[in-house]
């Protein structure tokens, strides 16, 4: 996605729905040491997130793999690694 003149982005659909985040919804970017985060804002919550390490913390356990294997949700978010021999 590009970032317009007003710095302005637009947060992709399946990203908004698996985030719950609509119209009035707050977010935050979080600085990680290669980029940033987008975070969805809890008010409700424990306050606002301090660092990576705090937004990793919170999430921690949220991510439904759907019965797969770290292995497997990883072949398939990035694909078949073929810099290994496949013996």
């Amino acid at each position: 996605m590009r970032v317009t003149e007003k710095g302005q982005v637009t947060i992709p659909k399946e990203i908004r729905d698996r985030l719950g985040i609509g119209p009035g919804s707050e977010v935050d970017f979080v600085a990680s040491g290669n980029g940033a985060l987008l975070v969805r804002v809890d008010r409700g919550a424990r306050g606002p997130i301090r660092d990576f390490d705090d937004w990793a913390e919170r999430v921690k356990g949220t991510l439904d793999l759907g019965g797969m294997t770290t292995d497997e949700y990883m072949e398939w978010l990035r694909g078949p690694r073929d810099d290994i021999d496949p013996r």
